[in-house]
Protein backbone atom coordinates (compact mmCIF):
# COMPACT_ATOMS: atom_id res chain seq x y z
CA UNK A 1 0.00 0.00 0.00
CA UNK A 2 1.20 3.21 -0.73
CA UNK A 3 1.67 5.73 1.44
CA UNK A 4 0.26 9.39 1.68
CA UNK A 5 3.86 11.11 1.85
CA UNK A 6 4.92 9.24 -1.28
CA UNK A 7 2.50 12.04 -2.84
CA UNK A 8 2.25 15.16 0.12
CA UNK A 9 6.05 14.86 0.20
CA UNK A 10 6.97 16.21 -3.57
CA UNK A 11 3.51 18.09 -4.03
CA UNK A 12 4.78 20.25 -1.41
CA UNK A 13 8.13 19.99 -3.01
CA UNK A 14 6.97 20.65 -6.62
CA UNK A 15 4.73 23.74 -4.93
CA UNK A 16 7.87 25.43 -3.31
CA UNK A 17 9.87 25.15 -6.55
CA UNK A 18 6.46 26.06 -9.09
CA UNK A 19 6.00 29.18 -6.96
CA UNK A 20 9.38 29.99 -6.59
CA UNK A 21 10.03 29.82 -9.82
CA UNK A 22 6.82 31.92 -11.15
CA UNK A 23 8.40 34.66 -8.90
CA UNK A 24 11.87 34.20 -10.62
CA UNK A 25 10.33 34.46 -14.21
CA UNK A 26 8.18 37.55 -12.95
CA UNK A 27 11.28 39.32 -12.93
CA UNK A 28 13.54 37.82 -15.47
CA UNK A 29 13.20 41.04 -17.15
CA UNK A 30 15.02 43.33 -14.40
CA UNK A 31 17.80 40.22 -14.31
CA UNK A 32 18.78 40.99 -17.50
CA UNK A 33 19.32 44.45 -16.97
CA UNK A 34 21.72 44.38 -13.98
CA UNK A 35 25.54 43.34 -13.80
CA UNK A 36 26.41 39.86 -13.70
CA UNK A 37 30.04 38.14 -13.21
CA UNK A 38 30.72 36.53 -16.42
CA UNK A 39 31.34 33.13 -14.94
CA UNK A 40 27.37 33.25 -13.84
CA UNK A 41 25.88 30.10 -14.96
CA UNK A 42 22.98 30.08 -17.93
CA UNK A 43 19.47 29.55 -17.20
CA UNK A 44 19.14 26.13 -18.18
CA UNK A 45 21.84 25.40 -16.25
CA UNK A 46 20.37 27.20 -13.02
CA UNK A 47 17.29 24.78 -14.06
CA UNK A 48 18.74 21.79 -13.76
CA UNK A 49 20.55 22.24 -11.22
CA UNK A 50 17.24 22.91 -8.64
CA UNK A 51 14.92 20.20 -10.25
CA UNK A 52 18.01 17.94 -9.37
CA UNK A 53 18.09 19.46 -5.85
CA UNK A 54 14.16 19.41 -5.34
CA UNK A 55 14.11 16.33 -6.47
CA UNK A 56 17.05 14.96 -3.99
CA UNK A 57 15.12 17.31 -1.19
CA UNK A 58 12.25 15.33 -1.65
CA UNK A 59 13.70 11.91 -1.41
CA UNK A 60 15.53 13.02 1.37
CA UNK A 61 11.94 14.09 3.02
CA UNK A 62 10.52 10.91 2.35
CA UNK A 63 13.28 8.97 3.58
CA UNK A 64 13.27 10.58 7.44
CA UNK A 65 9.76 10.47 7.32
CA UNK A 66 9.41 6.82 6.61
CA UNK A 67 11.54 6.51 9.40
CA UNK A 68 8.69 7.45 11.78
CA UNK A 69 7.74 10.02 13.91
CA UNK A 70 9.30 8.00 16.84
CA UNK A 71 13.14 8.82 16.09
CA UNK A 72 14.74 11.26 17.39
CA UNK A 73 14.41 14.71 16.54
CA UNK A 74 11.73 14.04 14.32
CA UNK A 75 9.92 16.89 14.69
CA UNK A 76 13.26 19.69 14.64
CA UNK A 77 14.10 18.08 11.31
CA UNK A 78 10.41 18.41 9.43
CA UNK A 79 10.54 21.84 11.24
CA UNK A 80 14.03 22.90 9.27
CA UNK A 81 12.42 21.31 6.23
CA UNK A 82 9.57 23.64 6.71
CA UNK A 83 12.01 26.43 7.47
CA UNK A 84 14.26 25.57 4.31
CA UNK A 85 11.55 25.84 2.49
CA UNK A 86 10.44 29.30 3.02
CA UNK A 87 13.91 30.47 2.88
CA UNK A 88 14.11 28.93 -0.52
CA UNK A 89 11.13 30.29 -1.42
CA UNK A 90 11.78 33.70 0.36
CA UNK A 91 14.78 34.29 -1.32
CA UNK A 92 13.72 34.43 -4.62
CA UNK A 93 10.77 36.76 -3.47
CA UNK A 94 13.50 39.05 -2.61
CA UNK A 95 15.75 38.94 -4.92
CA UNK A 96 13.46 38.72 -8.57
CA UNK A 97 10.00 39.90 -6.79
CA UNK A 98 11.46 43.32 -4.86
CA UNK A 99 15.50 43.27 -5.93
CA UNK A 100 16.64 43.52 -2.69
CA UNK A 101 20.30 41.67 -3.72
CA UNK A 102 22.03 42.91 -0.76
CA UNK A 103 19.05 41.43 1.67
CA UNK A 104 19.52 38.06 -0.26
CA UNK A 105 22.91 37.61 0.56
CA UNK A 106 21.69 37.60 4.25
CA UNK A 107 18.86 35.39 3.59
CA UNK A 108 21.23 32.94 1.10
CA UNK A 109 23.59 32.75 4.27
CA UNK A 110 20.26 31.53 6.12
CA UNK A 111 19.61 29.16 3.63
CA UNK A 112 22.66 27.75 3.83
CA UNK A 113 22.55 27.18 7.47
CA UNK A 114 19.05 25.60 7.07
CA UNK A 115 20.66 23.21 4.97
CA UNK A 116 23.83 22.83 6.98
CA UNK A 117 21.38 22.16 9.93
CA UNK A 118 19.74 19.47 8.30
CA UNK A 119 22.28 18.02 6.83
CA UNK A 120 23.88 17.31 10.69
CA UNK A 121 20.32 16.21 11.82
CA UNK A 122 19.46 14.05 9.37
CA UNK A 123 22.93 11.61 9.31
CA UNK A 124 22.22 9.77 12.35
CA UNK A 125 18.73 9.01 10.94
CA UNK A 126 19.66 8.46 7.32
CA UNK A 127 23.10 8.74 5.77
CA UNK A 128 21.14 8.63 2.47
CA UNK A 129 19.12 10.99 3.15
CA UNK A 130 21.75 13.37 4.51
CA UNK A 131 23.96 12.71 1.51
CA UNK A 132 21.00 14.12 -0.62
CA UNK A 133 21.02 17.22 0.25
CA UNK A 134 24.99 17.53 -0.13
CA UNK A 135 24.69 18.59 -3.66
CA UNK A 136 21.91 21.43 -1.65
CA UNK A 137 24.64 22.62 0.22
CA UNK A 138 27.39 22.48 -1.93
CA UNK A 139 24.94 25.00 -4.73
CA UNK A 140 23.81 27.04 -1.85
CA UNK A 141 26.89 28.08 -0.98
CA UNK A 142 27.84 28.89 -4.84
CA UNK A 143 24.61 30.57 -4.98
CA UNK A 144 25.61 32.65 -2.02
CA UNK A 145 28.72 33.60 -3.29
CA UNK A 146 27.22 34.65 -6.68
CA UNK A 147 24.52 36.61 -4.77
CA UNK A 148 27.46 38.67 -2.86
CA UNK A 149 29.18 39.41 -6.17
CA UNK A 150 25.88 40.36 -8.10
CA UNK A 151 25.13 42.70 -5.41
CA UNK A 152 28.90 43.99 -5.43
CA UNK A 153 28.73 44.90 -8.83
CA UNK A 154 25.21 46.92 -8.77
CA UNK A 155 25.38 48.60 -5.66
Amino acid sequence: MLKLNYFVIPLITFAVAYFGGRVTSAGMDWYRTISLPSWTPAGSIIGLVWTTIFTFTAISVILVWNKGVDIKNFKVVIIFFIINALLNFFWSYLFFGKHLIGVDVFVAGLLEISVLVLIILIWPISKLASGLLFPYSAWVFFATYLNYIIWSLNK
